[in-house]
């Protein structure tokens, strides 16, 4: 009795694998969702050179596609801590009579020297709704959010990467009251 449960065992783990194998080589041919790479070609986070805006000068370190595309890397980017990037850009900033209400979003490339460029600016109103704000004050954050010394060089399997970044502003009457992320 004993020698038919762990034959039994033996073929039910045997049959569980092949099961898994062909399921996954089923998948990886046949079954996932094929890309339409005519309609999406470039990957979640592109930031086109042609329509983005960089300091003279601004290359990126690797012809692949830029580290951290989905959602940044917020915690390891900041030169020092969040709450210094914080500290710093508030006190730098200068309201010079701006009256603007909204957000203000920059999505930018950080290269491996530690260089920001192809910057992608987005401004809307309170409501989320796309409006422009005062190119002055935009103007002034983006020289304050482009700054080196804001920046970390990261390192993926140690070696220096270019990656993807984002800050977005939220503007009351001229004044900052939080940055995001």
């Amino acid at each position: 009795m004993k020698i038919l449960k762990i034959f039994l065992l033996i073929v039910i783990s045997l049959f569980l694998v092949i099961l898994i194998t062909i399921g996954g080589v089923y998948y990886y041919y046949i079954g996932r969702h094929p890309a339409d790479n005519k309609k999406y070609p470039h990957y979640i986070g592109y930031l086109d050179p042609e329509t983005t805006v960089s300091k003279d000068g601004f290359t990126l370190c690797e012809e692949k596609k830029p580290k951290y595309t989905h959602h940044g890397a917020p915690k390891r980017a900041y030169r020092i801590n969040k709450k210094e990037f914080d500290k710093n850009i508030k006190s730098k900033y200068q309201n010079n009579g701006y009256t603007d209400y909204g957000y203000l979003n920059f999505r930018f490339i950080i290269n491996c020297t530690g260089e920001t460029g192809m910057f992608e600016t987005i401004q809307m109103n309170m409501d989320m709704q796309e409006k422009q704000l005062q190119p002055e004050m935009v103007k002034h954050l983006f020289e304050l959010t482009s700054a080196f010394e804001n920046w970390n060089i990261i390192k993926y399997k140690e070696e220096p990467v270019d990656y993807y970044m984002y800050v977005s502003y939220k503007i009351e009457n001229g004044e900052i009251t939080e940055i995001l992320p």
